[in-house]
């Protein structure tokens, strides 16, 4: 057998096409006969529909069908099922679908849409966390104690969708302690907007009785589910395929649009597309949730890091959806990266009548690592200890305790943290280029994990040698299913990786997978092609070892051969062998599973998490250089530099891409983007002309190093490396800026306004006394 583990510089397969535009997309998948499909959305953030008439629109020229709440009256979510499908009662925010037509033309589904007659009582809107939970605020969703609860062990009530609390050690008396000084900071966030290229979009048909579902998705067996759910159909009478995917980021989790599409499609009998335009995208979209953090940590005069707690607030937006789940990183981001001696934290998804959030690269790991980060900075300048010489000292390494009590293994960031000062050192530093302007450098650390979740995978070995995978992955753009994937089964099989064809995700032919996101498909499908291979391997080597009169131990597979071990140039080809199978044993084919390992956490640390402890942990050291312009408030990223952990780095270059282009969204979210509300409860920000992403001129180029050898239950030692790159972007800007300007910065992003505003001394602390009261009466007792 070749070396599974070799390490390539393996080309993306799919660049040539993608580059020519010859990708078809789901949007380049509508047949001519195909229905378009408009969604009636409402125009307030809260009120009661008091009516809804649909039958001036179902006589507009063209029209097919109109759906409305009650044709779907299923809820849906992760955690809670509190979500409709489209609004029947209530409006929760502003952009809630209320109807969907399905007509022969775009325009005459929207002129349908416009003849709709609604009605709507307006209520007063619920639009920040600090007015949700506020005694006596109206409730965003009066029947919540009447939704199906899917997931156990949260706290729940009223305006409080989901709160997961962690409990280590006796915190009070670590507080208590005479030798300590206790630190308080407080921080919030804005939301940031994924903005793929490819805005979400389906295609909803019904066929032999069953809904198929052609989709934009990262997560076809989600879709799958919520359809379901909403419609009220069990799992097989719903089968979802994915063309290639035109970015995701976390937003293409989301599965609202999927079911109205089918929904359309068993009504009108024909398949209906649904594609949002960018405004509607940007409008509804799911964006990284805006949050509100406060730390406390009870320190000593060594620098021992006694006691922790913390409160952070995420909005959830009109819904519980991702948020629910999201709540469980918590305790991971801001509980993983040092030694702590007592700690306590509460996360708690919050409604509003605002669009819903969602997930985004890292998660609430990328401002939970700046606020961590920031304290820590802040502990270190208010104590008289030297940043970086603090990290080495708290680091968490070999044998200590996460927040829910898992032990970690092997000690990671210390060694980091000795590769980025020898990376800078062979880099150097940017200082000189400060010039007139503030300067400031800063080195952070974060910690990260890959979410494995169950996956499945089957081999198909062809007549020419090569091999088909099937899985439910999905190609989002990152590679990993035309090349980690490809690479991974070929070096198990012995073959170029190029005869390794991934096939489309499809439902019917690939069994369960939890999505795309995470850092999981290389780990988790990779694992499960791994598995996969050991059956396609046997039964190779043993019709093998028949045609070459020899002994299955005695063979191997390499350059698609298959060779008597120690005689070069024996054996016969792959394709030869499995030519034979066919006639003689049957195809030859394997399948193969893998799913969470369930690494241990503390028993009763935990109350209200999905995932209670890290079967794969992943560490990252930033490092940033900043010049700050004291006339404009412009900051310049002078320089960047990361050490990342990867486990094993099978394809180096495909991951300094990722790193990259993590590292540039991270700028967006520390420098430019975010998205805020409106009085009214819209999204201000709704397309590219008042929405600023990073532009070319704001990349900056990386210099990065790849530390390997670090322990992961992942195929061949792999961890995943897509995800990580962003996590710690925005705590090593701010880190810095703060060093250059000599002023606290609490909130992100950090704009030139908001800079200059900061030098001034009029950028305002964060309030946050909603959470501060709360610490030992409501969320932490």
């Amino acid at each position: 057998m070749s070396d599974p583990a070799a390490v390539m510089d393996l080309p993306r397969r799919d660049a040539g096409d993608k580059l020519r535009g010859r990708t078809k997309y789901t949007i380049d998948r509508v047949s001519p006969d195909t229905l378009h499909a408009a969604l009636l959305r409402a125009e307030v953030p809260a009120g009661r529909i008091l009516r809804l008439d649909v039958s001036a629109a179902l006589a507009m020229p063209g029209v097919r069908a109109v759906a409305t709440g009650r044709d779907a009256p299923g809820l849906y979510g992760i955690g809670i099922a509190d979500h409709p499908l489209l609004a029947v009662d209530a409006i929760r925010y502003h952009g809630e679908p209320i109807a969907a037509v399905a007509a022969e033309t775009a325009a005459q589904a929207r002129a349908a849409v416009a003849a709709i007659v609604l009605e709507v009582e307006p209520l007063p809107p619920v639009l920040t966390m600090a007015e949700a939970l506020e005694p006596g605020a109206r409730l965003v969703h009066e029947g919540w104690r009447d939704y199906d609860v899917l997931a156990e062990g949260a706290a729940r009530a009223g305006n409080v969708a989901w709160e997961a609390r962690t409990s280590r050690g006796d915190v009070e008396a670590a507080f208590a302690r005479d030798d300590v000084s206790v630190i308080e900071s407080r921080f919030t966030v804005g939301r940031q907007s994924h903005v793929p290229f490819e805005p979400r979009v389906a295609i909803g048909a019904w066929e032999d009785g069953r809904a198929h579902i052609q989709t934009s998705t990262q997560v076809p067996w989600t879709v799958r589910g919520v359809t379901g759910r909403a419609l009220g159909l069990g799992p097989g009478q719903v089968r979802v395929t994915v063309p290639p995917v035109g970015g995701g980021f976390g937003l293409k989790f989301d599965a609202t649009i999927e079911p109205i599409t089918a929904l359309l499609a068993r009504m009108s009998g024909r398949s209906v597309v649904l594609e949002n335009s960018r405004q509607e995208e940007m409008a509804t979209c799911l964006c990284r949730e805006n949050a509100e953090i406060v730390i406390r940590s009870a320190v000593t005069r060594e620098g021992e890091i006694a006691g922790r707690e913390a409160v952070v607030l995420m909005d959830c937006g009109a819904y519980g959806g991702e948020q629910v789940f999201l709540t469980t990183m918590t305790a991971h981001t801001l509980g993983g990266n040092y030694r702590v001696g007592a700690m306590r934290l509460a996360s708690r998804a919050v409604y509003t009548n605002t669009p819903p959030n969602g997930a985004f690269r890292a998660c609430n790991g990328v401002y939970n690592t700046f606020a961590l980060e920031r304290h820590t900075d802040e502990i270190c300048e208010a104590l008289g200890f030297d940043p970086l010489a603090f990290r080495r000292q708290n680091v968490v390494g070999d044998g200590d305790l996460g927040a829910t009590g898992q032990r970690f293994e092997g000690d990671v960031l210390t060694p980091m943290i000795d590769r980025m000062e020898a990376l800078r050192a062979r880099t150097g530093t940017a200082e000189a280029r400060a010039g007139d302007r503030l300067y400031g450098m800063a080195t952070v650390v974060g910690t990260w994990f890959v979410f494995t979740g169950p996956s499945a995978a089957t081999v198909h070995l062809n007549t020419d040698g090569g091999a088909v995978l099937v899985t439910s992955g999905v190609e989002i753009g990152s590679g990993t299913m035309v090349q980690a994937l490809p690479q991974i089964v070929a070096g198990e099989l012995g073959l170029d990786p190029a005869s390794v064809v991934v096939r489309e995700a499809d439902t019917d032919a690939a069994g369960l997978d939890v999505g795309v996101g995470g850092g999981r498909t290389t780990v988790s499908i990779g694992a499960a092609s791994v598995s996969a291979c050991a059956e396609v391997r046997e039964k190779l080597l043993k019709t093998a070892a028949e045609m070459l009169q020899s002994r299955p131990e005695d063979l191997v597979l390499e350059q698609g051969r298959v060779a008597i071990r120690g005689r070069p140039g024996s054996g016969t080809t792959i394709a030869a062998v499995v030519a034979h199978a066919h006639w003689t044993t049957g195809p030859i084919s394997g399948s193969g599973a893998f799913t969470a390992a369930g690494t241990p956490a503390m028993s009763g640390c935990a109350m209200g998490h999905f995932i209670d402890a890290l079967d794969i942990p992943v560490f990252v050291v930033h490092e940033a250089e900043v010049a700050v312009d004291p006339d404009t408030g412009h900051v310049e990223v002078l320089a960047y530099r990361v050490v990342q952990d990867v486990g094993r780095a099978l394809n180096p270059r495909a991951i300094l891409g990722q790193v990259q282009g993590g590292v540039v969204q991270g700028l967006g979210y520390a420098l430019h983007e975010e998205v805020t509300i409106t009085a009214d409860g819209r999204i201000a920000q709704d397309g590219f002309e008042t929405y600023r992403v990073p532009l070319a001129g704001d990349a900056v180029p990386v210099a990065v190093d790849l530390f390997e050898g670090a322990f992961s239950i992942g195929p061949l030692g792999t961890k995943g490396a897509g995800e990580v790159p962003i996590l710690g972007v925005g705590a090593a800007i701010a880190c810095a800026v703060a060093r250059a300007t000599g002023k606290p910065v609490q909130r992100l992003p950090l704009t030139p306004p908001r800079v200059l505003k900061l030098l001034h001394g009029r950028e305002p602390a964060p309030a946050l006394d909603h959470i501060a009261r709360d610490f030992h009466d409501n969320i932490l007792a």
